[in-house]
């Protein structure tokens, strides 16, 4: 009979620190707040915040502010993180993922920032140092790598359809379903999946043959084209849009269901 009286303590004693614990990363995270510039620094340099109504704009800011509680954003060989750096990476984490309120990259624990380009080793020395953003494997599982000046060029200068950042994270909105294949399921049901990967093939093929203006490393692989094109889609949607309206329609389906 003691014995079982033991056990029981333990049990509620383990039931009760768990509880703690729980109740004060809660109470951390609803502590954090975003940076003081954030306005700003979206106003300046996101125009897919900008041209959210208030009541969004204020979502947005919200969900920035989450992301940022739960994931840990480290300077990796001297790079110091900046708030700049915070908002552009929130930022970009946010805006695929706008269109599905309850949605949470549960895939992702850190992101690294590099001070410039590295190898797909990891390895800021050396040859083949020529990525400027990677979702982590293997040892990096729930990492991104992401070199500082290609997050800040993506939404500084708006003048090409190029954003690091969106397109790791549409990586890792691909990886949601075990696979980075290009074929985000959760963004897609049965009948859109097979229109998706017929038009990936159809627009790869043009990527090749050079009858786009769509980022030729959009055609190295499956996964790459979609990372790509979500790129493009969110970074110039007007002029993606005029051009290729197909795969536009077809992306805003996968993002923003709701407008679709």
């Amino acid at each position: 009979m003691l014995k079982g009286i033991i056990v029981s303590l333990v049990v509620v004693a383990i039931i009760v620190v768990n509880y703690l614990l729980w109740r004060r990363k809660q109470q951390k995270l609803a502590a954090y707040r975003l940076p003081q510039g954030t306005k700003f620094l979206l106003f300046s340099y996101v125009p897919f915040y900008r041209e959210l109504s208030p009541a969004d704009k204020d979502k947005f800011e919200e969900r920035m502010r989450d992301f940022l509680a739960r994931t840990k954003i480290t300077g990796v060989g001297g790079v110091v993180v900046h708030d700049v750096d915070l908002v552009f990476i929130a930022a970009s984490a946010i805006i695929p993922l706008f269109g599905y309120l309850n949605w949470r990259y549960n895939n992702l624990n850190e992101i690294l920032l590099y001070e410039g380009t590295f190898s797909r080793r990891y390895e800021m020395d050396g040859p083949d140092r020529n990525v400027l953003g990677m979702v982590g494997e293997g040892v990096m599982h729930r990492q991104m790598i992401l070199s500082q000046p290609a997050l800040r060029a993506g939404f500084i200068y708006p003048d090409n359809a190029h954003n690091t950042a969106i397109h790791e994270f549409a990586h890792l909105i691909d990886k949601a379903d075990g696979a980075i294949d290009g074929v985000p399921q959760y963004l897609l049901d049965k009948k859109l999946a097979k229109t998706w990967k017929s038009y990936m093939h159809i627009y790869m093929r043009a990527i090749k043959e050079g009858y786009t203006d769509i980022n030729p490393y959009g055609a190295t692989s499956e996964a790459e084209f979609f990372a790509v094109v979500s790129e493009y889609y969110f970074k110039q949607p007007d002029i993606f849009k005029a051009q290729y309206p197909e795969m536009y329609d077809m992306l805003r389906k996968m993002y923003q269901p709701q407008a679709a």
